[in-house]
C-alpha cells in the first residue's frame, strides 16, 4: 500500500505525521519503505536516526515517482512518501501512484477553506484513477480548546473528503523530537498524550493495519 501525506501548503505536519506513521507501522510488524520527495530532505535524516527499520529512499524528480514506486510497493508492505510542499507536479505524480491520501490541515476555517485550491491535484489524479487514492483530512497543530465549528464541517463536505475524528494538538514535544532523534513514544511521560493521539489516529486511519496495542516504553533519550 502507497501512503501519500500530500499537501501544497507547506507548515501544516506532513513531515510530522509521515514519519510516526512510519515508525507505528514497523512497531506493528510491518516492512516499510519512506520516500523523502521534498528538496528539503528534512524527513530523510530524522526517519534514518529515528527509525532506522524502515527502509529509506529518496524520489527527487517526478520521473523518479512514476517509475520507481510501483515497484517499491512490491517489495514492502507500505510505502510512506513525504510530499512536497510546492511543488505540484512531484505532488501530482506522488497522488497517480498513491493508495490513500493523507492531507493535513491546520484547523482554522480559512485552512479548510484553502484545501479547495489545494486539492485541486488530488481530484485530478481520482479523476484519471475512477476515485483512487482515497484521501482524509486531518486537522493538525489545534489548540488543545478547539472545536470543530459547523464551517468547517460545511467546507470540508464540500470538498467531499472525510475529516479523521483524530487529530495532532500543537504540542512542544512535536517539534522537539526530530532534534532528539526519536518520535514522541520515545520521549518520556511528558510525550504521552501526543503518542496516544498518534496511536488513536492511525488506528482511526487504518484498523486494518492495527494487529496490537503496543506497551509503550516511553524510553527517554
Amino acid at each position: 500500500m502507497i501512503i501519500v501525506v500530500a499537501n501544497s501548503k507547506g507548515g501544516v505536519g506532513k513531515t510530522t505525521i509521515a514519519v510516526h506513521l512510519a515508525a507505528w507501522l514497523i512497531e506493528q510488524g510491518y516492512r516499510v519503505t519512506f520516500c523523502d520527495c521534498d528538496a528539503q530532505e528534512s524527513s530523510s535524516h530524522w526517519i534514518r536516526e529515528a527509525v532506522p527499520a524502515a527502509k529509506l529512499v529518496r524520489l527527487s524528480t517526478t520521473n523518479d515517482i512514476l517509475n520507481e514506486l510501483p515497484q517499491l510497493d512490491k517489495e514492502t508492505d507500505f510505502v510512506i512518501a513525504d510530499g512536497p510542499g510546492s511543488d505540484a507536479e512531484r505532488a501530482r505524480a506522488l497522488l497517480l501512484r498513491g493508495d490513500l491520501a493523507i492531507v493535513p490541515c491546520k484547523a482554522s476555517i480559512l485552512e479548510v477553506r484553502a484545501l479547495a485550491a489545494a486539492t485541486e491535484v488530488l481530484r485530478q489524479a481520482q479523476n484519471i484513477r475512477g476515485g483512487i487514492p482515497k484521501a482524509v483530512i486531518v486537522l493538525s497543530m489545534i489548540g488543545k480548546n478547539f472545536r470543530l465549528t459547523k464551517d468547517m464541517k460545511d467546507a470540508a463536505a464540500v470538498l467531499n473528503l472525510p475529516l479523521a475524528n483524530g487529530a495532532m494538538i500543537l504540542r512542544q514535544v512535536y517539534a522537539d523530537a526530530p532534534g532528539q532523534a526519536a518520535v514522541v513514544w520515545q520521549l518520556g511521560s511528558r510525550a504521552g498524550d501526543a503518542a496516544a493521539e498518534v496511536e488513536n489516529l492511525f488506528r482511526e486511519i487504518l484498523p486494518e493495519a492495527a494487529r496490537t496495542r503496543l506497551v509503550r516504553t516511553n524510553k527517554k533519550r
